[in-house]
């Protein structure tokens, strides 16, 4: 019986241990078939060690999404492995400290800067950076912390991640008529490198399971990756635009 993502090719971004969201994508999408290229920064010497954990061997390539050569070589480097794209992963974001943990007045627009063009722009970035491999269309899939709510400590990265979910909605709007996708998966909080750069991030997840109205795991990315996976397939073909919660439910519960 032949996986969801058989055929397809499949570029993903930040892998960095194998408690990250993007590294179950990754396994995920090899074992449903997909043959996948990762990118890596600051580190792809961590990304090609982490890598030798997925189902078969994959390349990686060094890529810093505010970097515009690393943009501007990307498709040519993508093209000479895979030879196109079907679908693409953003996992990418960042804040300096000091656009988090309580200091939301007092942070400097310099980070917050910072945190918007990693965290948001770099989705537009990429998704540009890859459209000449998509030529007979695709699927992009983001990854956000639900938005729509101000979150403790979390400070500037819930701007920057609003930010990135309208880019999602006007890349949507503006690629629909190549037949690509641009969705985005909220997920729940997961213990990954990105949590332990937020402040507060353990009390956050301990209230989660109590509020969730399906029992959440943070050491659990598989669902997350799950979602991830199944807006790659060809299974959403008309769906764009979106934001789809793996978060057990808690986005859609009051108190």
């Amino acid at each position: 019986m032949s996986g969801i993502l058989e055929g397809k090719r499949i570029l993903v971004t930040g892998v960095l241990m194998e408690s990250s969201i993007a590294f179950q994508v990754a396994k995920l999408a090899q074992e449903q078939g997909a043959e996948i290229i990762l990118t890596a920064f600051p580190r792809p010497t961590l990304t090609e060690r982490i890598a030798k954990k997925l189902p078969r061997p994959t390349k990686v390539l060094e890529l810093d999404v505010t970097n515009q050569e690393h943009l501007d070589s990307l498709a040519e480097n993508v093209r000479a492995e895979l030879g196109g794209l079907d679908g693409v992963v953003h996992s990418i974001g960042f804040a300096p400290q000091d656009a988090l943990g309580g200091n939301f007045l007092n942070t400097p627009w310099e980070s917050v800067a910072t945190a918007v063009q990693v965290s948001a722009f770099s989705l537009k970035s990429l998704t540009m950076a890859c459209l000449p491999l998509m030529e007979e269309g695709g699927s992009v899939v983001g990854l956000t912390f639900d938005a729509t709510i101000a979150w403790p400590q979390y400070d500037w990265m819930g701007p920057a991640k609003a930010a990135l979910e309208s880019t999602s909605r006007y890349l949507a709007r503006d690629l629909g008529k190549q037949n690509i996708r641009c969705n985005l998966v909220s997920a729940g909080p997961i213990k990954s490198m990105a949590a332990k750069s937020i402040p507060g991030f353990d009390t956050l997840a301990e209230t989660w399971d109590g509020r969730s109205p399906l029992s959440w795991d943070v050491t659990d990315p598989e669902p997350a990756g799950r979602g991830v996976v199944a807006l790659l397939s060809d299974w959403f073909p008309k769906t764009t635009g979106e934001i789809v919660h793996v978060d057990g439910g808690l986005h859609a519960i009051g108190a």
